[in-house]
């Protein structure tokens, strides 16, 4: 069987495993809970994500290195920067403006009245958002090890893309460090086919946990606002990223999506686009044939800023709390919605939580009351699999289509079955 499948009958197995275990509501004490569900099951599951996380600050500064020392040859860096974060600003922008549509377009907030009477809005405290200037000042690292210690993926980032620009400077010496950089990137790829092969076990445990824990009850509460999002989702994901690709670049969004649909199912088990990036790259350069020049730097930023999936949650969610609370908006306020869900995208990368921080960044300036989104907090688990998801596909979709506007895409790669310099999973 293909990895594909293995991990689809994985997904399958677990989330069944799951529900049985919920529907025997068995006690915590329980040895099949304490030691099966939450000992072996949550373990192997935590285990997983941390071998992808493990991959993911050194895959990026070393691939990134590559990349930046190539294209600083060429002076390319410049464009290439300025195509991607505004391919990814424009498809935050066109998510948001979907998500509200559709979300004014079904009222979600109008069929969740009753939970009024539950006072479930006053239990829930905002994170303090971050100011501009904190903001700014995070993506440039004082300490470029400390940074790559603590995950900040913008400052490791930063400091890749100008080390990389001094190698293309640096004459002999910078050529022989580059022979060593793209020594390590082949074999930080070879490692990543090896804990790939692992995927099938950790997303079984993954979807264990999940099937144990899913509130079906909380779903049911607010479900016309689970059902709107999981459309609007489906929609950006499967229509607005294939019509994109098609129309910048004349690619085939079936072929894109057949050939994105490992990364998919790890961003969704995962719930983390900073987890599946070493998937996804790997996806991105040997299946959809786009360089390591544009792969290593686009992917690794949209992993860190592009939040299309936060964004139509966010867009979503206003309608949803506005309705809720009977607050009409103006179109004023929904542009608003719009500009600051697409800046905010960016702006708030690097700050943990940020889909919640920058939803209460979002309600803030149309005044709407931030312990609203406590409605929403009891279903965000499993949609936050679906975001993930979704960011991911546009990660791999700016990626391609930047590739294709710099002639650094392999088309023969891309229309067939199997790359003939792909590793093997």
């Amino acid at each position: 069987m293909s990895l594909t499948q293995r991990i689809l009958i994985a997904m399958g197995l677990g989330i069944g495993l799951g529900a049985i275990l919920q529907w025997l509501a068995l006690p915590q004490d329980h040895i099949v809970m304490s030691g099966l569900l939450n000992g072996v099951i949550d373990g192997g599951g935590k285990i997983f994500v941390s071998l992808l996380k493990m991959l993911v600050v050194p895959l990026v500064f070393v691939s990134l290195v590559c990349g930046a020392a190539s294209l600083g040859d060429s002076g390319a860096v410049g464009r290439l920067g300025g195509k991607t974060i505004g391919l990814y600003l424009l498809t935050t922008g066109l998510a948001v403006s979907l998500a509200m549509l559709i979300a004014l377009t079904t009222d979600p907030g109008l069929s969740s009245a009753d939970l009024k009477e539950e006072g479930v809005t006053e239990s829930f405290q905002p994170k303090q958002a971050p100011s501009v200037k904190d903001t700014l000042l995070n993506i440039v690292p004082s300490n470029p090890i400390a940074a790559m210690a603590d995950g900040q993926m913008l400052q490791v980032i930063l400091f890749a893309l100008l080390l990389g620009l001094a190698l293309s400077k640096a004459g002999d010496s910078g050529t022989r460090l580059r022979s060593i950089f793209a020594d390590l990137n082949e074999v930080m790829m070879r490692l990543i086919t090896m804990i790939i092969a692992l995927t099938p076990v950790g997303v079984f445990c993954l979807m264990t946990q999940l099937g144990a824990t899913l509130g079906l009850a909380e779903i049911a509460k607010v479900g016309m606002y689970f059902v709107t999002l999981v459309f609007a989702l489906l929609i950006h994901g499967t229509v607005v990223y294939p019509t994109l690709l098609k129309s910048f670049a004349g690619l085939s969004p079936r072929v894109f999506l057949a050939k994105m649909r490992e990364p998919l199912l790890v961003a969704f088990s995962t719930s983390s686009s900073g987890a599946t990036l070493p998937v996804t790259l790997r996806t991105v350069e040997y299946k959809l044939g786009v360089s390591n020049n544009v792969a290593s730097f686009a992917v690794p930023l949209g992993a860190t800023i592009n939040m299309d999936g936060t964004a139509i949650m966010q867009g979503v969610a206003t309608v949803f709390i506005a309705q809720f609370y009977g607050i009409d908006l103006t179109v004023s306020a929904l542009l608003t919605v719009v500009l600051t869900a697409t800046l905010a995208s960016i702006g708030t990368a690097a700050v943990p939580g940020v889909g919640l921080i920058t939803l209460t960044l979002v309600l803030d300036q149309v005044g709407l009351p931030v312990e609203g989104i406590a409605l929403i907090i009891g279903v965000d688990r499993l949609l936050d699999m679906l975001r993930t998801a979704v960011n991911v596909t546009g990660d791999a979709a700016v990626a391609t289509i930047v590739a294709s506007s710099e002639g650094q895409l392999d088309r023969d790669v891309f229309v067939s079955e199997q790359s003939p310099s792909q590793q093997p999973a």
